[in-house]
């Protein structure tokens, strides 16, 4: 493969690998599924991993890209030894940056229940998801159920010419109110858009559940506050803000509220 350049200058080519833990493995092939761009974008990095794609693994590598959640202990070491070796740490796709669907699990608060629920009397080892950040620290993160191929391919250019990577900070409505798109919630549809940094279903007429996570000083009471405004219901709210992990905090603190204000509404009618 010819070696690329970059102002007639030759461009280092690092080595990456792409590990999944507890994840459906839909980001890797997105990447995969990037027939159009695919072959440029081997063309600026040295595959050396990538069960998805090559049956030929190494454990050299530079770059390291990490899919899913934390659920299990050996998971933990692996993560641990893929950290010592790479230079540069990627979070890919919600689960390996807020612990994404996997972590609704933990809303239970009871793992041998879920365990039981799930697999009966299978012994599984499972624990509550985490986000692998915090198992070890991460470099970069790549947001989003699935990741965007055009993202990654960015992002790896930036890392390999030595540029900043920077995610939009402001939220979905900006882009929106851009495209002239009619607001979701005049058509009686729940959104997180007004506090979740770029996403592209609210431009094909979906709500937005939060897969890439809060924008820049995201005012999530105000979101609350116009969800209640559009007569959705604390549920409701709950359900957008904790789908995929970026706003478990807020979702547990409105639950702590809601479930504060129904005894007291219970003792009032007493």
């Amino acid at each position: 493969m010819p070696v690329e350049k970059y102002l007639g200058v030759p461009l280092h080519r690092p080595k990456v690998a792409f590990f999944e833990f507890t994840a459906c493995e839909g980001c890797q092939l997105q990447i995969l599924n990037n027939e159009a761009t695919l072959l440029d974008f081997l063309s600026l990095v040295e595959v050396v991993s990538f069960r998805e794609a090559m049956k030929e693994s190494t454990g050299d590598y530079e770059i390291a890209f990490i899919e899913g959640s934390i659920t299990r202990a050996d998971e933990v070491k692996r993560l641990k030894d893929i950290r010592k070796k790479a230079k540069v740490l990627v979070a890919m796709g919600s689960c390996a940056c807020f612990g994404g669907v996997n972590q609704l699990k933990n809303r239970f608060n009871n793992p041998k229940w879920v365990k039981d629920q799930v697999y009966g009397k299978f012994p599984v080892e499972s624990e509550e998801a985490r986000p692998i950040e915090d198992v070890v620290t991460v470099d970069l993160k790549i947001y989003g159920c699935p990741i965007k191929k055009e993202e990654v391919e960015k992002v790896v250019t930036n890392l390999v010419l030595g540029k900043s990577v920077n995610h939009p900070k402001y939220p979905v409505c900006m882009e929106c109110m851009a495209n002239e798109n009619i607001c979701l919630y005049k058509l009686g549809e729940p959104c997180l858009g007004p506090v979740t940094r770029d996403a592209w279903c609210p431009g094909n007429r979906c709500g937005c559940w939060g897969c890439r996570g809060p924008a820049d000083a995201a005012n999530v009471e105000q979101i609350i506050s116009i969800m209640k405004e559009h007569n959705f219901s604390p549920d409701t709210i709950i359900d957008r803000l904790e789908c995929f992990g970026g706003f478990r905090e807020f979702a547990e603190e409105l639950k702590r509220k809601t479930v504060k204000a129904k005894t007291k509404k219970k003792r009032a009618g007493k």
